[in-house]
């Protein structure tokens, strides 16, 4: 008989440990409920985390009660337990919240929490393995040589602005997506912008002062479309395999602020090379600045969003002097312009999964015919999105994150579910097996 996965806690020093009897409970939305939807081995690469200031609730074995933990004695000694949640690697999409409420304590640092219990062979999550790609693999970053590939890449470009970003961005955020532009592989990022002309509630570059610290300091110097053009040609024509390079990255603002450089260092590349993809990353709210873009020779881009009603995207990007409306005139133009349409889909269980929610997300996905939903779970303390999300978009029972993205597929065959941008090769390849 299988077990039911046990609650976890930690102690005041951050020690994680399982209950003695009570069961885990996961949180969707507002709702705090017994485990359903079996749990995933927590990947080699994920890590358990204690939750400072939430209290664990859990489930008594034998009359289904939730119990809320308020005090723990372990070795003689009581203390205030803290509720635990797993943070997961690229490639994975979490279904479930972990099961806590909130007690005295801060706003928590912006992670992707996840629900995690202790299974029967150790920890689980409650996740889905949405993208197997092994190229992103956690043991292929940070590794020995980086430094000596950045000092490489420093030397041949002295004094270029992107390549000061991205040695912050690579060395102390560890961000992937920099890292390949010293590794010269894959997706290489070009951090463009210093301004943004919207206020995310969970934004990793900029927080007010009463909120988490920002686990990103923004780039503060625009690099010239020459600085930009040289970081990204040299990726185009010398990086094997799925050769890209993204504008717009989480270290910066938003890059269609600054459309015209961008515009002109991507008619520096292509003027100089017609190789790989050129992407970007975008809240897609200025549709003018995005087809000069597109005049230019860019191929592909991967809209950011949290829903597709109006209602809760602007409660959550707060957009100055744009709405929901700009944001899908820019979808309807990448369609029209035949570029790569991706949306970045940031995902909250509970929240996103909303009947009303899902079936405004099937009508974009439909409508527009979205080539890739990159699933993104939200980084942002639970709490305070549920706030911003609370009677806000259409509403309606959640159906769980695997039904999502069942019916999303559905809307749209041929659709690609995964964490990670398509090569021009794996694009074309989409394309042929939809017709």
């Amino acid at each position: 008989m299988t077990l039911a996965p046990k609650l976890l806690f930690a102690d005041p020093k951050g020690r994680v440990m399982e209950h003695p009897y009570l069961l885990a409970t996961l949180r969707s939305g507002e709702e705090l409920v017994p485990t359903q939807d079996k749990p995933i081995a927590l990947p080699s690469a994920g890590r358990l985390v204690h939750l400072p200031g939430r209290l664990p609730v859990g489930i008594h074995p034998e009359t289904g009660e939730l119990e809320l933990v308020r005090e723990m004695k372990v070795n003689g000694k009581t203390f205030v337990p803290s509720a635990v949640g797993a943070l997961l690697p690229p490639g994975y999409t979490r279904t479930f919240l972990p099961g806590e409420v909130k007690a005295d304590g801060p706003v928590l640092p912006q992670w992707a929490y996840t629900a995690a219990a202790w299974g029967e062979d150790g920890p689980v999550a409650w996740a889905i393995h949405t993208d197997t790609r092994s190229h992103w693999e956690p043991e292929k970053y940070s590794t020995p040589e980086l430094k000596k590939l950045v000092d490489a890449h420093l030397a041949r470009f002295p004094g270029n602005r992107v390549l000061k970003q991205l040695t912050t961005c690579a060395m102390l955020y560890r961000c992937f997506t920099s890292q390949n532009i010293f590794y010269v592989r894959d997706e290489g990022a070009i951090p463009a912008s210093v301004m943004c002309n919207a206020r995310c509630v969970g934004c990793i570059s900029d927080q007010p002062a009463d909120g988490p610290p920002a686990s990103h300091e923004r780039m503060n110097d625009g690099p010239t479309a020459e600085e930009m053009g040289q970081i990204g040609l040299y990726h185009l024509e010398n990086a094997p395999g799925r050769t890209m390079v993204s504008f717009g990255q989480g270290c910066e603002g938003e890059p269609l602020t600054r459309w015209k450089f961008i515009a002109e260092s991507i008619r520096y590349m292509r003027e100089r090379t017609s190789q790989g993809s050129i992407n970007i990353n975008t809240n897609a709210s200025l549709t003018q600045g995005l087809e000069a873009l597109f005049d230019a020779g860019l191929d592909a881009i991967r809209v950011s969003l949290n829903s597709a009603s109006k209602e809760l995207y602007e409660a959550y990007y707060k957009p100055v002097k744009y709405g929901w409306e700009d944001v899908e005139a820019s979808i309807a133009l990448a369609r029209k312009r035949g570029a790569y349409l991706a949306l970045n889909l940031l995902l909250f269980p509970g929240v996103t999964d909303r009947e009303g929610e899902v079936k405004a997300l099937e009508r974009l996905v439909k409508k527009y015919k979205v080539d890739q939903v990159q699933t993104r779970s939200l980084c942002i303390d639970p709490i305070q999105y549920l706030e911003v999300a609370r009677d806000k978009g259409p509403g309606g029972e959640p159906v769980g994150i695997r039904e999502l993205l069942r019916r999303l597929k559905a809307a749209r065959p041929g659709l690609i579910i995964g964490n990670f941008a398509r090569g021009l090769d794996e694009r074309q390849n989409a394309a042929s097996a939809r017709k």
